[in-house]
């Protein structure tokens, strides 16, 4: 079993563990609005039956999931976000709305798959918002692997491709620094060794190598692969984790030309290529290719001219044009 502990990170607090639910009520107290899905408000009912508003969040954009919940009236803070990456990603996007003084409203977060959206102040804003306006990363964040890692394996591999995506890109962006370095290599290494291509998965190793992989791209952010897993999730309307799954085996293998000690040390830690993981995490999840997870062959260098406009690709240098996009879409298709 992983390991259960609180973290004090700077303004948030983590904690981690299996059965750390049971602590929600301490921690969150009660009154809180909740954005939730259909499927989590089914396994953390107290954490619903204690919310003074349930708001429950559909598919779609999170810039217009937030901006119309923005245009419905005023949201209560504190706002507590149950769910996956969308859920506590449009939370995000209240919380900075709401801001006075550019400080944003308090947002906890219980995550109930692998994106680790949790651990980041990565979001987009809500439709209407100022583009300078500050963003935020959850204050609290309950992380119990009975729920962090409780999907059906194949969109459990699908959210662990993702994560491996964070510890990956978080291991060599131009903004690294040691310390989530360290951090995105024991995430590696555990999601690896977690999610065999046999036999049951570790699902309390997956929650903690997610965890750990959303705090390196906290801090050394992202480049290449996120830019295009992004990109199809915005423009061709794919699942985020799919995405993820069938791109990464292609996009680690173009960051291992363009940083091939990192992705050697990376190498190391695991004891196997990133790109071995990747593609038995593409298989487990159903999305070993692009063609596999519905994305449309004819619009692959549109969705390559698309990913070409997103400054991040700066971060894993050089950065590609729409040509190498192109064919690395390609290649994954």
């Amino acid at each position: 079993m992983a390991e259960d502990f609180t973290w004090r990170d700077g303004e948030r607090t983590i904690r981690f563990g299996r059965g750390a639910l049971a602590d929600a009520p301490g921690l969150l107290g009660e009154g809180y609005t909740l954005l939730t899905t259909d499927r989590a408000r089914t396994i953390a009912p107290d954490v619903v039956a204690a919310a003074a508003r349930v708001l429950v969040i559909g598919p779609g954009r999170v810039d217009d999931l937030a901006g119309d919940l923005l245009a419905s009236g005023p949201i209560t803070a504190p706002l507590v976000a149950l769910g996956g990456g969308r859920v506590i990603d449009v939370a995000k996007a209240l919380g900075a709305a709401g801001g006075v003084g550019g400080d944003g409203v308090i947002v906890a977060a219980i995550p109930t798959t692998l994106s680790a959206a949790e651990m980041t102040w990565v979001h987009r804003h809500a439709r209407g918002v100022d583009a300078a306006t500050p963003r935020v990363r959850p204050r609290l964040v309950l992380n119990d692997p009975v729920l962090s890692a409780s999907q059906p394996l194949a969109e459990l591999a699908a959210s662990a491709a993702n994560a491996l995506g964070h510890a990956v890109e978080g291991s060599l962006t131009a903004m690294a620094t040691p310390v989530p370095t360290l951090a995105a290599r024991d995430a590696a290494r555990r999601l690896a060794a977690a999610l065999p291509a046999t036999g049951e998965p570790d699902r309390d190793e997956l929650a903690l190598g997610a965890l750990l992989s959303g705090y390196a791209i906290d801090a050394n952010w992202y480049g290449l692969h996120h830019v295009m897993s992004q990109t199809l999730v915005r423009e061709a309307g794919a699942g985020h984790g799919p995405a993820n799954a069938a791109l990464l085996p292609v996009s680690a293998a173009a960051l291992r030309r363009r940083s091939p000690d990192a992705l050697a040390a990376l190498d190391a830690v695991i004891g196997e290529p990133v790109e071995e993981v990747a593609r038995r995490f593409a298989g487990l999840a159903g999305a070993a290719r692009l063609r596999d997870i519905g994305i449309d062959e004819s619009a692959l260098e549109a969705y390559a001219e698309a990913a070409s406009q997103r400054a991040e690709l700066a971060l894993t240098p050089p950065p590609a044009g729409p040509r190498e996009l192109g064919e690395l879409y390609r290649e994954a298709w």
